[in-house]
């Protein structure tokens, strides 16, 4: 079992960052996958960034140079740093870890992008 917490969301005025921040209950280094999801109103569920075990990043092409994800295995925890941030990146954002082919998944956390 893993349990995840997020935390960091919050408004954001365009062009400002934010640090998303998920807590997990496990050892993650020894999950499979671990990535950041977000869901707009009325759109589906997509994959942020995700890193693997063995420190592969992926990302959308959306978020590309923009978006940084990272993690502290001594503190459980990953991160997804957010810059230059776009009223099109609003959505509520969830953490996300595999582990032994079984998926997890946070509360989420709302980012909301508006002057």
């Amino acid at each position: 079992q893993v349990q995840l917490v997020e935390s960091g969301g919050g408004l954001v005025q365009p062009g400002g960052s934010l640090r998303l921040s998920c807590a997990a209950s496990a050892i993650i280094f020894s999950t499979d996958y671990m990535g950041w999801y977000r869901q707009a109103p009325g759109k589906q569920r997509e994959l942020v960034a995700g890193i693997t075990r063995g420190g592969s990043l992926n990302y959308v092409d959306s978020v590309k140079g923009r978006f940084t994800i990272s993690r502290d295995n001594a503190k459980n925890t990953i991160y997804l740093q957010m810059n230059s941030l776009k009223p099109e990146d609003t959505a509520v954002y969830y953490c996300y870890a595999r582990k032994l082919g079984a998926d997890y998944w946070g509360q989420g956390t709302q980012v909301t992008v508006s002057s």
